[in-house]
Order: structure tokens, then C-alpha cells, then sequence
């Protein structure tokens, strides 16, 4: 399906060394912010108090949220938990404050806004919970990755399967690099958003490289950075009528999904965003500085011939 068709190839290979140069600047900031600012880690993560509260009518999260950024917990995260009258409230660990007195805190100012608030449970999220969730967070990143990697080196050839990793770490890292800089808090959601992000920015490559190896097959006299132009530009409609809709319906979450989803919603907006531009701009650049071939793609059989075979060698 294509809105439109460009008849004329753009030459996106031509300026590939400058949009290079600005993916390795980029790359080498959210490297920099990463290391010294670091994430802005949740509970999920750090460890914290975990409160489950029920209310007699429907629970409104924002004047929760209000009562618990007067408390001093504004990095607190509140959200409907099953029923829509029970909310579950995760609170950062403070300093001289144990798990129970955290909760006799909240539980105090809630029911002075509320006197039907009853507390349902409490549960404290320790800091080895955390470190544990952390490090099978990286393993499951880690497993993405060697799984790219596999699935490209059978799918194409090694060229292809060093240029779309690099281009997806790079997405990955950019991602966390803007979450570093703007202390935006990082949580399971937005892990989950940024593993994600590697299978969504994959799938775009393998189209690019997909139809690189379409039109080796079908335009012999093309030179490499010439098949490269014409199979970006023709695969420019899908890509705009995909990324659009997947855009819409990500925005949508970020604009109307609430608090809860902000982040996530923010990790996928900016993963799409560079995923297009890795996909074009680094994985298919960084394929033709690998020096990529028709001969990579398209690996003549040679067949098996007796010897003795009066007719080897024939051709009909």
C-alpha cells in the first residue's frame, strides 16, 4: 500500500558522512550525561515502600498525587490497581523513616482528605529486589541483542548484522541519554518501552536491507551507493504510513494515558523518532562503509558436475 511513489531517488548516501558525524556527536553525549548524571531510578530499582489503598467510590489519582507532593514524595507514583475504587502507591525511601512509618504517614494525610480511605496492604520493595530487577533488565537488553544479531547474520550477511546493531545500541543509548539529562524517572515501563524500541527499529532495518537486496537482484548496472538511495526512497511510503500510525496511537498514550504512561509513552516517542533516522542514517550508511556487495546478497550455487559427464558444463 503507498500514498505516494517518488519517481526521482533521493541521494540520502551522499550527505551519509555528515549524518554520521552527528549520530557519533549525539552517541557520545547521551554517553557523557549517562555516566555523570546517571538514570533517575524508580523503586522498582532503588527499593521503597509499595501501599495498596481502597476507597468506597471511584479513586481520582491527581488529588492523591497532590496530597503525597505536599508530603514531600514527589517522585511517589499512584495508579488504579484492579478494581477502580483501589489505587497502589509506591514511595521512594527516605532516610530515618522505616517502611511502616512511611505508611502511617500517607495513610494519615489520605484519610484527612478522604475518611473512607482504608489501607489494604503494605509491602517493602528492599534495595536487593531492586539491584535483582536491574541486572535482569540488562540481561534481557543483552539477550535482544545477540538475538539481532543471530537473526540478521542468517537473514542477510554479517556486514548487515554489525551495521543494524550498531544502529539499534544506538537508539538505545540516545534514548537513556535523554533520560539521564532530564532526570526523567526510569522505571520497569520505560525498560519495557526500550526493549520495545530494539524489535520496532530492527523491523525497519530489515525492510531497508530487504529491499536492498530486491533491487541487486533487479538493477545490475546500479552501483552500491545507488541501490542504497533507490531502496530508502522506495520504501519512504511505508515508512511514513507505519511510523505515522504508530506515532498517532503513541501520542495518544502520552497525551491522555496519565501519568502512568507518560514515561513509557516519552521512551517510545523518541525511540521511533531515531529509530527512523538510524534505519536510513546509520544502519544503511554504516552497511555501504562496511563495504557491502552484490556479491553479499546474492551468492551464486555452483553446481556439482560428474566428470565423466559428457554433458558438464552444458547450458540450456
Amino acid at each position: 500500500m503507498e500514498f505516494f511513489r517518488i519517481r526521482k531517488d533521493i541521494p540520502f548516501m551522499r550527505h551519509a558522512l555528515v549524518f554520521n558525524v552527528v549520530s557519533l556527536i549525539t552517541f557520545l553525549a547521551a554517553v557523557f550525561f549517562l555516566i555523570h548524571r546517571g538514570l533517575h531510578l524508580s523503586i522498582e530499582f532503588t527499593g521503597g515502600t509499595v501501599v495498596e489503598v481502597q476507597y468506597p467510590h471511584v479513586a481520582q489519582t491527581d488529588p492523591i498525587r497532590g496530597t503525597l507532593d505536599k508530603l514531600g514524595y514527589t517522585d511517589a507514583q499512584v495508579a488504579n490497581f484492579g478494581a477502580s475504587n483501589s489505587v497502589i502507591i509506591r514511595l521512594p525511601l527516605r532516610n530515618g523513616l522505616s517502611s511502616a512509618q512511611e505508611s502511617d504517614q500517607v495513610m494519615a494525610a489520605l484519610q484527612q482528605q478522604d475518611p473512607g480511605a482504608k489501607l489494604q496492604s503494605v509491602e517493602f520493595v528492599g534495595p536487593q529486589v531492586g539491584k535483582e530487577l536491574a541486572t535482569n533488565g540488562l540481561l534481557a537488553l543483552a539477550c535482544v541483542v545477540i538475538g539481532i544479531v543471530i537473526y540478521l547474520s542468517f537473514r542477510f550477511e554479517w556486514k548487515y548484522a554489525v551495521a543494524g546493531v550498531i544502529a539499534n545500541l544506538h537508539d538505545v543509548v540516545i534514548i537513556l541519554g535523554f533520560f539521564a539529562f532530564f532526570q526523567w524517572e526510569f522505571s520497569l515501563s520505560v525498560l519495557a518501552a526500550v526493549l520495545a524500541v530494539l524489535g520496532y527499529s530492527v523491523n525497519e532495518s530489515v525492510v531497508i536491507f530487504d529491499r536492498i537486496r530486491e533491487t541487486f537482484r533487479r538493477q545490475r548496472k546500479m552501483s552500491v551507493t545507488e541501490v542504497i538511495n533507490h531502496a530508502i526512497t522506495s520504501t519512504m511510503s511505508r515508512t511514513i504510513i507505519t511510523h505515522g500510525s504508530t506515532q498517532m496511537m503513541v501520542l495518544s498514550m502520552f497525551l491522555f494515558g496519565g501519568p502512568s504512561l507518560h514515561y513509557f509513552a516519552l521512551a517510545l516517542t523518541i525511540g521511533i523518532l531515531f529509530g527512523i533516522y538510524s534505519s536510513v542514517f546509520v544502519a544503511a550508511a554504516l552497511a555501504m562503509w562496511l563495504g557491502v556487495r552484490r556479491e553479499d546478497l546474492l551468492k551464486q550455487s555452483v553446481a556439482k558436475h560428474d566428470p565423466n559427464d559428457p554433458n558438464a558444463g552444458a547450458q540450456v
